[in-house]
C-alpha cells in the first residue's frame, strides 16, 4: 500500500502540491498581516483559512492534463506566479488604499500609474521579503550555480544546472488524476461556498464589501467574480435608456434642499480658487507636536471672521481616492464601487461639471494647476469632460527633478509659480490647484522643514506632520500674494482636504499622539479620522464654525449657492450644507455612514458621544435602517448614473453638453494669451486690470530653491505648450516682470 502511494505521489503530483503548500502559507499570511479581514467567529477563521486552496488547486490542475512533462512543469510555474503576483500586488495595494484590485484598477492602470514612481517600493516592508521568499531562493541557487558554471567552463568541465529532481512522467501518470485533482479542488471550492452562504447570506448578489468576499472565498475567487461583474456592467451601459434616468431624476429632485438666503448668493460673481490639500486630515488643525502647531496659517485661518469652516466634514472616497474626491467636487456624485470613476468612465461619459455650468451660467474661465503628470487619474481626458478651459500640469512649471515629490513638484515652487497663469484668466474664474507635497510617503528634506519629529515608530507618522506643516507654510505665502496682488477682494478661497493621510493600519501608532490609547482602538476610530477640512474664505462672508454633518458630496451645491447659481435643474446626490433642508446623513462608498449621534460601520452600530458599540432600541433601529436605505439607494443611483452614463439622456434647462473635442491641453498658455490679447481693453484678467503689469513679482517664498533663482515665478518654462509656444506677439509678460 505504501509503495503504490509513494507512486501516485511524485512527480508533478508532487510539484503540484508543493506549489499548492507554498501559495497557501503566503495567502495565509497576508491574511493575518497584510489585510484586515477581522473575522468574527471560529467558521470565519476556518473558512479563511480554507478559501486559498480550492481555487488553487482548480488553477494548478491545469498542468495535469499536459501530456509533456517539462511543458507540465512550466504551466505550473507559470500559474504559480501569477497567483503570487496577483497576492503581493493586493498587499502593496491594500497598505495604500486600504482595499483590494479590482478588474478596473488593472484594467485602468495605465491611468493611474503615470507620477506613482517609487512609492510602490516606499510601500514595501521587510515582512513582505516572507512572499518572495521561495523566489529568492531560487534565484540564488541559479545564481550559484551560474558562478559554479563558469568555472566549470574554464575547466573544460560539463555544466550542470538546477532543476525539479521529481520522478515519474505524464507518459505514465493514471489517468484519472487530473480530473480528480481538478474535481478535487472544485469540491473545496463548493464546500467553502455553501458554508459562506449559510453564514453571510447574499454575499455575491448584495457585494456590500469587498472584504467579506476575500475573508470568505478568497483573493482569486474575489478577481474572477470582480471581472465578471465588470464584463457585466459593460454589457448593462450597452442596454441602457432613458428610462432608467428617470429613476435617478426621482431621486435627486425629492432630495434637493434649498438654499439658506443669509448665505445665497454673497459671493456672486467673484472668483473662486480651491485649494485640494493633498491627504489632509482634519486632525491637523489645532494639533501641536512639542509644543509648535502642525498648521499655523490653517488654524488662523479658521478663526478669522471671513472664515466659514465645517469640523464634521467626511471624506467619501472609494477606490479612486484623488480622482474620487475631485468627482465628487465638481459633480456631486459618488466615485464608482469598482476602482476610479476618472479613470475607467472620465474619457467617455457626459458630466454635468463645475466648470461647464459656471461658464454657461455666470461667464466663468476655469483652469486646474497640478504640478505632476496629467495622465495621472486620467486627468487630461476626465478635466475634457467636465468643462475645464486650461489644464497646467507638469510641463508648464520649471522645475529640476530634485524639487519634486514622486508626484509633481513641491507645494512651495508650484503655488510660487501659480500666479503667472491665473493672472491671465479672464475674470471670474474658477480655478482649482493641486497639491502634492503631503502624499504618501510623505517624505520632505530637512532644508524644507525643521518641524519636529512627531517621536512615533513609524516614520511615515512622523514624516506625516511635516508634510503637512510644509503644506501649511505654502497656504500662507499663497495668502499673502491674493492679499497684495487684490485677488483676495473678489475671490472665494475653498480649501478641503480629499482623503486620509494615515491608512487604517496605522491609526493604532497614531493613536497616542491623539490621546488614545492603541488597545482600546476600533472601527469607530477609524472613521471619526475620516474627517479633513472644508474652508470657505472670503472678505465679507459670514463665518464661523459650522458642526453640520457632511461630506464631499454635498461641496458643489453649497459652493454653487454661495455663487448665486441654483442647483434645482442638476442631477446631483449631495446637499447644500448651509440649507436648513440638509440632511446630516454621510454615505461612505462602503456603504457605512455616520449621522450626528449614530455610527454605522460593517453591521455594526456606535454611539457617537461615547464611541461604544450598541444594540439600538426598536425605534432607533427603524430610524437607523430607514438611513441605511438611503445610503444605498444613493450610492445604487450613482453607480447607475455613471456605469450606464445616464446623463446623456438628461439635458437641463440652458446646459449644453461638453464638447472634449474643443479642448486641447498641450495648447493651454497660448490659447489662454490670445483670448486676453484678443479681449484688448475689455479683458478681465488681473494682468490687464494691471494695465499688462504683472503681478508674479510680488510673490514672496522662503523655498530654499528660490533663493538664487526668482525667475522660475516669473518665466514660463521651456517644456510649455508642447504644441505651440507663447511668442512675443501673445504677451509682452517676461519682459515686463523685470522691470516692475
Amino acid at each position: 500500500m505504501a509503495h503504490k502511494l509513494n507512486d501516485v505521489f511524485k512527480g508533478r503530483i508532487r510539484f503540484i502540491g508543493i506549489l499548492l503548500l507554498l501559495i497557501w502559507v503566503k495567502t495565509i499570511y497576508a491574511y493575518l498581516f497584510s489585510f484586515n479581514l477581522d473575522p468574527e467567529n471560529i467558521l470565519q477563521y476556518i473558512l479563511m483559512f480554507i478559501n486559498p486552496l480550492g481555487t488553487s488547486l482548480v488553477l494548478l490542475s491545469i498542468a495535469m492534463y499536459i501530456r509533456k512533462t517539462r511543458r507540465a512543469y512550466i504551466v505550473a510555474g507559470v500559474i504559480y506566479i501569477l497567483l503570487n503576483v496577483l497576492l503581493i500586488a493586493n498587499v502593496l495595494y491594500y497598505r495604500e488604499f486600504t482595499d483590494f484590485m479590482t478588474i478596473t484598477t488593472v484594467m485602468g492602470v495605465s491611468k493611474v500609474s503615470q507620477g506613482l514612481g517609487a512609492s510602490s517600493l516606499n510601500m514595501l516592508q521587510p515582512r513582505d521579503l516572507f512572499l518572495a521568499i521561495d523566489f529568492i531562493v531560487v534565484i540564488a541557487l541559479y545564481l550559484v550555480t551560474g558562478v559554479r558554471n563558469l568555472v566549470r567552463f574554464l575547466n573544460k568541465q560539463p555544466l550542470k544546472w538546477p532543476h525539479p529532481n521529481f520522478a515519474g512522467d505524464q507518459d505514465t501518470i493514471k489517468n484519472h488524476l487530473p480530473g480528480a485533482t481538478t474535481v478535487l479542488g472544485i469540491t473545496l471550492f463548493m464546500l467553502t461556498m455553501a458554508v459562506s452562504e449559510l453564514n453571510r447570506p447574499q454575499l455575491l448578489t448584495r457585494t456590500f464589501d469587498r472584504t467579506y468576499i476575500v475573508k470568505y472565498l478568497g483573493l482569486a475567487p474575489f478577481t474572477v467574480y470582480d471581472g465578471f461583474k465588470t464584463a457585466q456592467t459593460s454589457q448593462v451601459r450597452a442596454q441602457a435608456n432613458s428610462s432608467d434616468m428617470d429613476k435617478v431624476l426621482d431621486y435627486t429632485r425629492s432630495n434637493y434642499a434649498k438654499p439658506d438666503m443669509d448665505y445665497y448668493g454673497t459671493a456672486k460673481g467673484k472668483n473662486v480658487i480651491v485649494i485640494h490639500l493633498e491627504s489632509f486630515q482634519q486632525f491637523l488643525i489645532g494639533k501641536k507636536i512639542d509644543g509648535r502647531e502642525v498648521t499655523p496659517f490653517l488654524n488662523s485661518l479658521v478663526k478669522n471672521k471671513n472664515s466659514l469652516s465645517f469640523d464634521n466634514f467626511f471624506n467619501e472616497v472609494g477606490l479612486g481616492r484623488t480622482s474620487d474626491a475631485e468627482n465628487m467636487l465638481e459633480t456631486s456624485t459618488y466615485g464608482i464601487s469598482s476602482g476610479s470613476l476618472f479613470s475607467s468612465l472620465g474619457t467617455d461619459n457626459t458630466f454635468q461639471g463645475a466648470p461647464a455650468i459656471l461658464q454657461q451660467r455666470a461667464g466663468y474661465t476655469s483652469a486646474v494647476l497640478h504640478g505632476g503628470s496629467g495622465d495621472f487619474w486620467n486627468r487630461n481626458n476626465a478635466y475634457k469632460s467636465l468643462g475645464y478651459n486650461y489644464f497646467f500640469s507638469e510641463n508648464y512649471f520649471d522645475h529640476d527633478t530634485d524639487q519634486d515629490t514622486e508626484f509633481g513638484i513641491k507645494d512651495k515652487l508650484m503655488f510660487a509659480e501659480s500666479p503667472k497663469y491665473l493672472e491671465h484668466l479672464q475674470q471670474p474664474f474658477y480655478s482649482k490647484i493641486i497639491t502634492t507635497s503631503n502624499h504618501f510617503p510623505f517624505t520632505i528634506d530637512d532644508t524644507d522643514s525643521d518641524f519636529p519629529d512627531a517621536g512615533t515608530s513609524d516614520v511615515t507618522i512622523n514624516n506625516y506632520f511635516k508634510t503637512a506643516n510644509y503644506l501649511d507654510a505654502s497656504l500662507r505665502e499663497f495668502f499673502a500674494y491674493l492679499k497684495k496682488s487684490g485677488l483676495a477682494k473678489n475671490t472665494l478661497v475653498m480649501i478641503y482636504g480629499d482623503h486620509y493621510g494615515i491608512s487604517d493600519d496605522r491609526n493604532k501608532t497614531l493613536a497616542p499622539l491623539l490621546g488614545k490609547k492603541a488597545k482600546d482602538w476600533t472601527s469607530f476610530d477609524d472613521m471619526q479620522l475620516q474627517r479633513v477640512p472644508l474652508i470657505f474664505y472670503s472678505p465679507g462672508l459670514k463665518g464661523g464654525i459650522n458642526h453640520t454633518y457632511g461630506g464631499e458630496i454635498d461641496v458643489l451645491p453649497t459652493l454653487m449657492h454661495l455663487l448665486g447659481i441654483s442647483t434645482k435643474r442638476y442631477v446631483q446626490f449631495g446637499t447644500d450644507l448651509l440649507s436648513p433642508q440638509h440632511e446630516q446623513l454621510v454615505a461612505f462608498r462602503t456603504r457605512n455612514f455616520i449621522t450626528p449621534d449614530y455610527s454605522y460601520i460593517g453591521g455594526k452600530y456606535f454611539l457617537n458621544a461615547t464611541g461604544q458599540r450598541i444594540t439600538p432600541d426598536l425605534e432607533t433601529k427603524q430610524v437607523l435602517k430607514a438611513d441605511k436605505q438611503k445610503v444605498d439607494e444613493s450610492l445604487k443611483l450613482s453607480d447607475l448614473l455613471a456605469t450606464k452614463n445616464l446623463l446623456r439622456f438628461y439635458t437641463p434647462t440652458g446646459f449644453t453638453p461638453v464638447n472634449t473635442a474643443q479642448y486641447d491641453y498641450t495648447d493651454s498658455l497660448r490659447r489662454m494669451l490670445k483670448v486676453e490679447k484678443q479681449a484688448g481693453y475689455s479683458s478681465t484678467s488681473l494682468y490687464s486690470k494691471r494695465k499688462d503689469k504683472t503681478s508674479t513679482v510680488l510673490y514672496k517664498s522662503d523655498a530654499p530653491e528660490l533663493k538664487d533663482n526668482e525667475s522660475i515665478i516669473t518665466k514660463y518654462p521651456a517644456t510649455a505648450d508642447k504644441k505651440s509656444k507663447p511668442d512675443s506677439s501673445d504677451t509682452d509678460n517676461s519682459s515686463d516682470s523685470s522691470s516692475n
